[in-house]
């Protein structure tokens, strides 16, 4: 199994860069290190969709507490963001350009989601970024001094707890879409607290996941626009932590 990631599913992660065949049918990988992906160009490009992602964010903030509608940035930037995901997943070679994108339209999301949750919750998007980030420097230390050691039962276990609160989120959605039940994550509960706190969990644990698929994908050299896609799939774990933090924190907040 691998990563839950859609990113990290890929085949593309398992190929070769290129085979050379001679004249007596001898086949042999042909390598150029200058153009195969590297654990430290994965970094830097991550960095590179994190400051994008930021300085959108920051539009998309400063325009809401001017005045503007959030919603427009909201949706048009949620739909965008997944369609790039979708389109980079079958179109691997493009990821230098999609997660850029990606990463300018996800920006424009997170600000909106940011402001709207501000305003109910003075101080709450700060403590979001700032657990986010922890939770991201305390995983990769743990996976850089083999802390935590990704093996393959490690992977089951957490795509299959992925999978099923996926499965969770969209039954419990399409219930209360069409009926009058309420979900009980939807509360501020301490079931539905604790049922965030889990999923928090899990998606912490993905990191693990991410940051040996990259490894990997180094490894085996793959072409040097996997940096792009390896960043790309890392951010998408990135912002699927740091809105769960939001809920969770509003949640609590909402207690008090």
């Amino acid at each position: 199994m691998t990563s839950n990631n859609p990113f990290f599913k890929s085949k593309s992660y398992d190929k070769p860069q290129s085979v050379h065949v001679d004249e007596q049918g001898n086949r042999s990988v042909l390598i150029d290190y200058q153009e195969t992906m590297t654990v430290n160009g994965t970094i830097n490009k991550s960095l590179t969709m994190l400051l994008l992602l930021m300085a959108t964010a920051t539009l998309t903030w400063v325009m809401t507490a001017s005045g503007y509608n959030p919603m427009p940035f909201l949706i048009g930037g949620g739909v965008v963001g997944f369609i790039l995901v979708l389109v980079a997943s079958f179109k691997l070679q493009l990821s230098g350009y999609l997660a850029p994108g990606y990463a300018v339209f996800e920006g424009l999301f997170i600000g909106a989601v940011s402001a709207l949750f501000e305003a109910m919750y003075p101080g709450i998007v700060i403590q979001a970024v700032g657990a986010t980030f922890t939770t991201f420097l305390v995983c990769f230390l743990l996976y850089k001094y083999k802390v935590v050691t990704v093996t393959e039962k490690f992977k089951s276990i957490v795509i299959g707890a992925t999978i099923t609160i996926a499965i969770f989120y969209v039954i419990t959605w399409l219930l209360s879409m069409f009926t009058s039940f309420q979900p009980v994550h939807y509360g501020n509960s301490l079931m539905s607290i604790g049922i965030s706190v889990i999923v928090i969990v899990v998606a912490a644990l993905n990191l693990f996941l991410d940051f040996d698929q990259i490894e990997k994908g180094a490894e085996k050299q793959l072409p040097k626009y996997m940096e792009w896609f390896g960043a790309m799939g890392l951010m998408i774990t990135l912002v699927w932590l740091y809105i769960e933090f939001l809920r969770l924190f509003s949640k609590l907040a909402s207690r008090d």
